[in-house]
């Protein structure tokens, strides 16, 4: 089942959503795709989220301010905010992976190299990634692409059984920092995993991408925008997300988006949604 919804701004753009396959398992988030026909150059403030965008194109080109132009992305964890934009004409399907299903889709891919940084999915994936963005454009609608991208994570992943998953202990201190939204210390995240903090790290930057530190950041940071966005006040969002008080709050906004809590949230509120985020 495909779900549709209109953006706003003129309803020049479209957002498409599709369950994935249950057998794909956790970890491989809702598919996304988007079209948009604006006419006119547009561009979006992209937050770190803590998954692993892989963004397959098919029609237009994505446009990084400060990285230049794609048709196709992958983007490892990042604690730093991008601008994502385009011409004017764009359409594309967007994968949002947690960092170990990536890790193993990707075939045992080391995701430090991954961090901070964007690449070309052919650069980890090889002619994969390009054949999938071509039967992906030969699709007739998103029923089918969706149906398609179920074919092909279950191709991948079964090709994949060989490759090794992340460490239980990796996958413990991600579970304990997801569930915490980023509020537990590192140190009792490695005692409750049994294992060394130098060892959770070294395993963790690898097999993740970044170090627990820098993950518990990124979910911290996204509690706080939801508890803003639904009308929480700074001091008590701040309270609530481990925060040190509300200017501790504000300075780890502008380092890893740029923007001040309250104009981050008012320019998110009208700023185009061609893209998820």
């Amino acid at each position: 089942m495909v779900r549709r919804r209109v953006c706003t701004g003129g309803g020049r753009c479209r957002w498409y959503y599709g369950r994935p396959d249950a057998r794909l398992g956790p970890g491989i988030g809702t598919y996304r795709g988007f079209r948009s026909a604006a006419g006119v150059p547009q561009e979006r403030l992209v937050v770190p989220s803590g998954r692993v965008s892989l963004l397959i194109g098919f029609g237009g080109e994505l446009r990084v301010r400060g990285a230049g132009r794609h048709i196709s992305l992958v983007s490892g964890l990042h604690t730093k905010a991008r601008v994502l934009g385009h011409g004017g004409d764009v359409q594309g399907v967007e994968l949002a992976l947690a960092p170990w299903a990536a890790h193993r889709l990707f075939g045992g891919a080391p995701l430090a190299e991954l961090a901070d940084v964007l690449a070309d999915p052919a650069e980890v994936l090889g002619d994969r990634a390009r054949n999938l963005g071509e039967a992906l454009a030969d699709a007739p609608g998103w029923a089918e692409r969706f149906a398609l991208l179920d074919e092909t994570l279950l191709r991948w992943s079964a090709g994949a059984d060989g490759a090794d998953g992340p460490a239980p202990a990796v996958l413990e201190a991600w579970r304990l920092l997801e569930r915490s939204a980023g509020a537990l210390q590192i140190r009792e995240v490695a005692a409750a995993t049994g294992t060394s903090l130098r060892h959770l790290e070294r395993r963790f930057r690898e097999q993740i991408g970044l170090s627990p530190k820098r993950l518990a950041r990124i979910l911290r940071l996204n509690r706080a925008i939801r508890l803003l966005a639904a009308g929480g006040r700074p001091a008590d969002t701040a309270a609530r997300c481990g925060y040190y008080d509300q200017a501790h709050l504000s300075l780890e906004f502008k380092s890893m988006t740029g923007l001040p809590p309250g104009r981050f949230l008012s320019e998110r509120g009208t700023s185009s949604s061609w893209i998820a985020g």
